[in-house]
């Protein structure tokens, strides 16, 4: 009966095939959104996984993997990266900061995703879909080090109503991520 009354309602879930995801090929060849996503000592494979899984699902440039965050292949980052550490460009840098000065006088600029003083609310960034942006999630702990803050064109802060000051660095990845496909795609 469920299954009947999905289908009048219009809300019948769509098969894999019905979806039309693109190939590994296909992946590789499509206009990427000019956004390069650089994670900087973060520690959970876990969410390294979900940002790779997150960076394939709206077409980012890239990932660079920084410092001490873990690299594919590792049966953890693929558990959650169901199989994006193959479709997604991804980089390792030792060194954030200088990775970030290197971007910025290519013409990319630099965001941060920390909450600091004179941020920018998430909810009030613009962006035109076109210039080139990187932005940086820091360490669960620690956040983006100072250092990389201080060299960034601003910061970005993700409004939070509730008790706790800071989200999963996976859940902002994929909020920011979000949104930035959303202007893209306009």
């Amino acid at each position: 009966m469920k299954e009947n009354n999905s289908r009048l309602l219009g809300r019948e879930k769509l098969s894999m095939e019905a979806l039309g995801r693109m190939s590994k090929e296909e992946f590789k060849d499509a206009q990427k959104i000019p956004v390069l996503i650089v994670l900087d000592n973060v520690r959970s494979m876990h969410n390294v996984g979900s940002v790779f899984r997150t960076a394939d699902a709206f077409l980012m440039e890239g990932i660079w993997l920084c410092g001490f965050t873990p690299r594919p292949p590792h049966r953890d980052i693929h558990k959650t990266a169901l199989g994006a550490t193959e479709t997604v460009t991804w980089h390792y840098r030792e060194n954030a900061l200088e990775l970030v000065k290197q971007l910025k006088l290519s013409g990319y600029k630099i965001l941060s995703v920390e909450q600091v003083t004179n941020s920018i609310p998430l909810s009030q960034f613009t962006w035109n879909g076109t210039d080139k942006l990187v932005l940086v999630f820091g360490n669960e702990v620690d956040g983006v080090q100072q250092s990389i803050i201080d060299a960034s064109d601003a910061c970005l802060e993700i409004m939070q109503l509730g008790t706790k000051h800071s989200l999963n660095i996976s859940v902002s990845a994929g909020i920011v991520l979000y949104k930035l496909a959303e202007v893209f795609m306009k």
